[in-house]
């Protein structure tokens, strides 16, 4: 399993798009706290504040999908299994762990990035200041968020097999039905896996849901969907 899993980490950082989702990741970040706690006028609550940390957790689940998905149609997938002389369902349970592993560091980053460039904007406006227990759990919470949605998007990529029809079903679910749904069912929307990684990375607040809450609903659909894709894995023909 280590070898197994030592050869789709390279897979994994070796690809172009890893370093393109790293610079988007940091863009954003960084765009985010400069938005938020510079030019967005004056911050008085610690949730507002705590906003200005968060980084962009849901396009690593874009990534993960991209990525996973492009191994199906480059026909990579087969004989990665091939060689390996394992289970199709090891195959890709080591696949997603490699995305998972590679997320934690791109959350890392991002998050340095976003609190290296917030805390020092954020010392000029009133009201309470984030104490380090603050900043300690919008970090926790941004890593968690970054780790979870890797593995969703990994998994919902082995499902969808297509890059491009799972990055438009994504947005369609994004920017359309999460959109109707906060319409009639607001409360609703944090129960969605974009809900909770918004909450869960404080872009959202102010919500019925909690932070804690928020964690258990990503883990929940990220637990769901990863076995349903593993299970899945073993019963079709990867060519």
């Amino acid at each position: 399993m280590s070898r197994l899993l030592r050869g789709e980490l390279i897979k994994v950082v070796t690809t172009r798009s890893v370093l393109g989702f790293a610079l988007g990741g940091v863009a954003f970040a960084a765009l985010n706290a400069l938005a938020i706690a510079a030019w967005s006028g004056t911050l008085d609550e610690v949730p507002e504040k705590e906003e200005a940390l968060s980084a962009l957790p849901i396009l690593l689940l874009l990534w993960g999908l991209v990525g996973t998905a492009g191994e199906y149609r480059h026909r990579t997938a087969a004989p990665a299994a091939l060689v390996a002389r394992r289970h199709r369902g090891v195959v890709l349970s080591a696949r997603i762990t490699a995305y998972a592993l590679t997320g934690f560091l791109l959350g890392t980053l991002t998050t340095m990035v976003s609190v290296g460039l917030a805390l020092p904007l954020l010392s000029g406006h009133p009201g309470p200041g984030l104490t380090s227990g603050d900043v300690g759990a919008v970090v926790a919470g941004n890593l968690v968020a970054f780790v979870l949605s890797a593995i969703l998007g990994a998994a919902l990529g082995a499902l969808i097999r297509s890059p491009v029809l799972g990055v438009v079903v994504l947005l369609v679910v994004n920017f359309a039905v999460v959109p109707l749904l906060s319409g009639v069912w607001e409360a609703g929307v944090n129960l969605t896996p974009f809900g909770a990684a918004g909450v869960l990375s404080r872009m959202t607040h102010h919500t019925t849901l909690s932070v804690a809450s928020a964690g258990w609903v990503l883990a929940a659909w990220t637990v769901a969907v990863t076995l349903v894709a593993v299970l899945a894995e073993r019963r079709r023909d990867l060519a």
